[in-house]
């Protein structure tokens, strides 16, 4: 198990580009809620998620620090 846990560590911690594919499927996710969703539910959805951007890009940042 701590063999497998240190594998994804230095697979994250390699790895910044999956942060920020992250971070911008989340946006374009969150656009497109607002804009092409039920009103009445879509701006809180949408807002919602687009709260998830700056969670894991500081997630990233973390995970990267040496």
């Amino acid at each position: 198990m701590l063999i497998l846990f240190n594998f994804i560590e230095r697979l994250i911690m390699s790895n910044k580009i999956y942060f920020l594919l992250a971070a911008f499927a989340s946006f374009t996710l969150s656009v497109s809620l607002w804009f092409l969703g039920d009103q009445a539910v879509a701006q809180q959805q949408g807002i919602f998620v687009g709260l998830w951007v700056p969670s894991i890009l500081t997630l990233g940042t973390y995970c990267s620090k040496d």
